[in-house]
């Protein structure tokens, strides 16, 4: 997969994320509308590129080691982005500080033909860009960012990519696992459900129990490998459990029969579904690794129909999971 470069605006957030090892930004702007800048998470995979900026400078470089997931807010962000939604996007990087920061002001005569028409990180001036949170370096800018820097940031970038590449998702699991853990326990602590309601929407995490007797009054295999022995299926939920409300957490409708490998492709947003049954397979996905897992990533694949909550589900999944690129 092709190498990309990023630049992330870290006024507010700069000592959190680099000392925290990750970027963070809400899905939406506050009025619930999309936001390039945010939308741009989705396109980050393993081995990218990312210049920190902050107070005028590029005070650091990052490596990508994730793609992008859903993730609460920080808490250690306080009172920074007081309007931003509490479910964003969260991206493992590991950054390294530069002993020299470079000011592109200093040196915009440089860059200025340079920059990207739209979705510029910098004005034709050199200043920084208010609203802008993460955007995409073309390669000649980013070569030019590397040569106007000490060469052993260059030096740097080239050594430590090949560490980073096949890392991704190393630290996923902790924060999601403590997400949806904090849920279930609030689900146990409910007390104006019955017992075995809760316990339902406990199993329903794991695509287990009655969610997954519901699911498999639509579903009768997977819909990528026809796998049809229930024992190695799993009810995926479409829109995820961890997203859902109780009732969500249970619709059969909210759900497809999955072997765990495509289970797992699925809820990353790898892949996702048209409504007329066509797989869709993100252009950040590692389609070597796909293809080894069964899914057929050179060819029109029709997976089969879906109800009509199943397209209702299908639809937040496209919007909200599916890792996209512009």
């Amino acid at each position: 997969m092709e190498q990309r470069y990023w630049w992330v605006n870290q006024n507010q957030t700069y000592e959190q994320e680099v000392k925290g090892q990750y970027l963070w930004s809400p899905k939406h702007r506050s009025d619930g509308t999309r936001n390039p800048f945010y939308e741009f998470m989705r396109e980050v995979a393993p081995g990218d590129v990312i210049f920190s900026f902050s107070d005028t400078h590029i005070k650091a470089i990052g490596f990508a080691k994730s793609y992008a997931y859903e993730c609460p807010k920080p808490i250690e962000f306080a009172g920074a982005g007081k309007n931003w939604n509490q479910i964003g996007w969260k991206v493992d990087v590991a950054f390294q500080e530069v002993a020299n920061p470079l000011r592109p002001k200093d040196r915009i005569e440089q860059l200025r033909h340079l920059l990207p028409e739209r979705y510029s990180p910098l004005q034709e001036n050199g200043n920084g860009i208010q609203n802008v949170y993460l955007t995409s370096v073309p390669p000649a800018l980013a070569d030019q960012l590397l040569s106007l820097m000490d060469r052993s940031v260059s030096n740097m970038v080239r050594e430590t990519n090949a560490l980073i590449v096949g890392a991704e998702h190393a630290e996923k699991k902790s924060d999601v696992l403590e997400w949806e853990d904090h849920i279930e326990q609030s689900i146990l602590e409910q007390g104006d459900i019955q017992e075995t309601v809760r316990a339902s929407l406990v199993n329903a995490r794991r695509g287990q129990g009655l969610f997954k007797e519901r699911v498999k009054l639509n579903e009768r295999q997977c819909r990528i490998t026809k796998v049809d022995n229930s024992i190695h299926l799993i009810a995926s939920h479409i829109k995820p459990w961890r997203d859902g409300d109780n009732n969500e957490r249970l619709d059969g409708e909210n759900g497809l029969l999955l072997t765990p490998s495509i289970d797992h492709l699925f809820d990353g947003g790898f892949i996702s579904f048209e409504n007329n049954g066509e797989l869709l397979v993100s252009p950040r996905a590692d389609k070597i690794s796909l293809a080894k897992m069964g899914v057929p990533v050179n060819e029109v694949f029709k997976s089969g129909s879906f109800s009509e909550g199943q397209k209702h589900y299908l639809g937040y999944h496209r919007k909200e999971i599916f890792l996209k690129v512009s």
